[in-house]
């Protein structure tokens, strides 16, 4: 099954064109120091002229009706140019979050919110990572910490994933309630804003929530992620190789040197494993290709942010350059959701 339709190729165009207008390297600066950590401005447009966060939101639910394989396109694009946003967040987790739960009442209250571009957060991870829980409760009270919330810190509805006696449970909670507690926390990636939330004997709304409820959203995330950290490989890519026909050494640009060419061989060959293996998860979303699709994509986004920082030399680690924010956001992407060690057991099992 062929990923790049003529849909979605429109579809990619539309959110390429409006992030080239509003989207470069100082804009990004920009909204990496704001009070929200993204641009509502951008946010907006974004929402309102494509309608990005609607897309697979089922039109019950005022959503566009489209599949994740069209939300999939739009991050791949807001990874190329590293645009700080809710999408991956609100628009891909805490949607499915909802969906995945099965209840219809949270949905038919929450998702056209969300579809219009209001910002909800998953409360999901513990200190230890993605393995359990931050937070538990005690019938419908909650109690303790999420951490690495992706727009937590602005978020206008909360959903939390929390252990109890039944294993993992949903709650809805809203933000302004007493005993929470939220802050922005510092990452190694600044164009990615993470938050603790904190709950001290919270009162939630308890959602449905299957069994399987947990392992479903991860699968979600993984693909979703595996998007960005491609278009992302992509930039640091196009950036190298734009250098390298630029800059001169000996008299002649560098980029015709056959040792950077081979190397440069190799980040395209890198990138590309990477983009076939991100589609295809995405096309089937099934655990083990998106399990694939995290190591790889993971491995393979550090290991082209590294050689272009190299094949830059001393410029790239400049704070002016945009190299180094590549190469952050690679090793970020890495960790969010597990480290990529952390699923080769799965699939080996």
């Amino acid at each position: 099954m062929t990923f790049e339709t003529e849909d979605r190729a429109a579809l990619r165009q539309s959110v390429r064109d409006l992030l080239a207008k509003h989207s470069d390297s100082a804009a990004v600066r920009k909204a990496i120091a704001s009070a929200d950590g993204f641009d509502p401005a951008l946010w907006g447009r974004l929402v309102e002229q494509i309608g990005v966060a609607a897309l697979a939101i089922p039109e019950e639910f005022d959503g566009v009706g489209a599949s994740l394989a069209e939300t999939h396109v739009v991050l791949e694009e807001l990874g190329r140019t590293l645009t700080p946003s809710p999408m991956l967040g609100s628009a891909v987790l805490a949607a499915q979050t909802l969906l995945l739960s099965g209840d219809h009442d949270a949905c038919a209250r929450l998702l056209p919110g969300i579809a219009a571009g209001e910002v909800a957060a998953v409360c999901w991870a513990s200190e230890s990572g993605w393995t359990a829980t931050g937070v538990t409760a005690s019938g419908d009270s909650l109690t303790g910490t999420a951490h690495y919330v992706l727009g937590g810190d602005v978020a206008t509805t909360l959903l939390v994933l929390a252990t109890d006696d039944a294993g993992v449970s949903l709650f809805e909670v809203d933000p302004a309630a007493g005993g929470v507690d939220r802050r922005r926390v510092p990452t190694m990636d600044p164009t990615r804003s993470l938050a603790e939330v904190s709950f001290t004997a919270v009162a939630g709304r308890r959602l449905s929530s299957p069994a399987d409820l947990v392992e479903r959203l991860k699968t979600v995330a993984l693909v979703a992620l595996s998007a960005e950290q491609v278009g992302a490989a992509q930039a640091a890519l196009d950036l190298t190789v734009d250098y390298t026909k630029n800059r001169k050494q000996f008299g002649r640009v560098i980029g015709s040197f056959q040792a950077l060419k081979h190397r440069m061989a190799d980040m395209y060959a890198l990138v590309e494993t990477a983009r076939s293996m991100s589609y295809a998860a995405a096309l089937s979303q099934d655990p083990q290709d998106a399990y694939a699709a995290k190591i790889y994509c993971s491995e393979a986004f550090e290991q082209v942010a590294a050689e272009a920082i190299q094949l830059h030399g001393g410029i790239a680690i400049t704070w002016e350059h945009d190299a180094q924010l590549y190469f952050k956001r690679a090793h970020g992407t890495a960790q969010l959701f597990g480290q990529p060690r952390d699923y080769l057991t799965a699939i080996a099992s």
